[in-house]
């Protein structure tokens, strides 16, 4: 696959320019909650059975695992549907999910495949791709004042990394997390195995299994 590289400067610079509010101000050791429920807004009431069903389980609210300055990271699906039209924006609210099988790729809640990048550093967390590699492999941003849920994805595992434009990048098992600009529908993995140094990643940080045949596009 070859990316029109000039296309997509001129969609994600812009996107990247805007996020740049920083999350300095909220860069401050993370810390462990307890497993006490939370204030999180409840989740939706589900209907009413019809007579003679069983009445179904009542869904999970998420709890709160630890918190990293001001982001809050949970176990459990957000409570409401979340935004996924511009994934590549600063997000207020992300969901991480990953199927129930031990190395299963984590998608957003969009379904779109996320990926870690052999030439980072996990401890400490550090970010290397920036230029036009972040335009082939944008990184997935929150504010600094997120909320990050997750399902089958180790909550204890979730932060983020200030990267040099003062952006907050999610990490997972300290390894910042990126995009895909080839991936165009969910459920694709185009990017898996580029240059022998991109891997989707599962939900301890880990090179996922392999789900889509490599792609031509650069390696960087």
């Amino acid at each position: 696959m070859t990316l029109n590289r000039t296309a997509l400067k001129a969609a994600l610079i812009p996107v990247l320019l805007a996020t740049l509010a920083g999350c300095s101000a909220a860069a401050e050791p993370a810390s462990t909650a307890s497993a006490a429920p939370t204030s999180a807004a409840p989740a939706p009431a589900e209907a009413a059975p019809a007579p003679g069903e069983a009445s179904p389980a009542p869904a999970k609210a998420p709890t709160l695992v630890r918190t990293q300055g001001a982001v809050q990271i949970f176990d459990g699906a957000a409570p409401t549907l979340l935004d996924t039209a511009d994934r590549y924006s600063a997000k207020n609210a992300i969901q991480l999910t990953a199927g129930p099988a031990a190395g299963t790729a984590v998608t957003d809640a969009g379904g779109f495949s996320l990926y870690r990048f052999d030439k980072d550093t996990a401890n400490p967390s550090t970010t290397t791709c920036v230029d036009d590699c972040a335009v082939n492999w944008p990184p997935l941003l929150v504010d600094g004042t997120a909320k990050i849920y997750t399902e089958n994805v180790d909550a204890s595992l979730i932060g983020y990394v200030e990267r040099s434009d003062g952006t907050c990048q999610v990490t997972l098992g300290g390894w910042p997390v990126y995009y895909f600009a080839g991936d165009t529908a969910p459920g694709q993995a185009l990017g898996q195995g580029i240059g022998g140094t991109w891997f989707t990643i599962d939900g301890t940080g880990k090179k996922a299994a392999q789900t889509a045949a490599p792609s031509e596009a650069p390696g960087y």
